[in-house]
């Protein structure tokens, strides 16, 4: 794994076009991709990003997902 591989909470939050308080929440919570908590650092590698984004996919709006992104 390089450096290119992992993403802090600011450049995922940049990469999304979301607040970064919004990851915040979703760590709290459960809801967004795993992340790594390395000395204090919250840090986001971009396999998990990834896997995150096509757990996501979705065919039409009546598909909905879980809070454990599961479908239901």
């Amino acid at each position: 794994m390089n450096r290119s591989d992992i993403l802090t909470q600011a450049d995922l939050a940049e990469h999304w076009l979301i607040s970064e308080s919004t990851l915040e929440r979703w760590r709290t919570e459960g809801a967004g991709p795993v992340f790594l908590k390395l000395h204090g650092h919250v840090r986001y590698r971009l396999s998990d990003i990834v896997a995150f984004e096509d757990r996501c996919l979705r065919k039409s709006t009546s598909e909905s997902l879980t809070t454990s992104n599961t479908w239901r």
